[in-house]
């Protein structure tokens, strides 16, 4: 059969490669390779989150500590939006994240963990108050 999935996940990812290009299906784990796609799908969407939840952290240092504000803080806000602009061109199912409300009540609570650990502040809004929208526009910063 080949190298086990649990005994080394990489030589296994090579040889089922090869015998799919083969078209040995019939040689295929099946299950294993499923699950490793499914795992692609779910690797884009916490990478999403993770830009998600840094954007969102930003913007809200941006608004609570005007005094602070900085060029890094402008670029990280671009690079993310740069980021997450190109990850749903390649995968444009990403989008629907962005109107999962569950998705993006975790993203939310991870944002407002990063903007407390980071500025020491506790009193951010329990919901985001801006629309996915103004989030993702490149010239958006908000105001007091």
């Amino acid at each position: 059969m080949g190298t086990p999935y649990e005994k080394d996940v990489v030589a296994w990812a090579m040889e089922q490669a090869a015998l799919l290009r083969a078209g040995n299906l019939s040689a295929l784990d099946i299950e294993h390779v499923a699950e490793e796609i499914e795992d692609v799908g779910k690797s884009e969407k916490r990478e999403l989150a993770s830009r998600m939840a840094v954007l969102l952290s930003h913007l809200l240092k941006w608004l609570h500590q005007p005094g602070q504000r900085c060029s890094s803080w402008s670029r990280s806000l671009k690079e993310q939006r740069k980021a997450i602009a190109a990850a749903m061109r390649q995968a444009p199912s990403l989008k629907a994240s962005l109107g999962d409300t569950d998705w993006l009540a975790g993203v939310w609570a991870d944002a407002v963990t990063k903007a407390v650990d980071e500025t020491g502040l506790d009193s951010f809004p329990e919901d985001c108050p801006w629309t996915m929208a103004q989030v993702l526009t490149e010239d958006f910063f908000p105001e007091a």
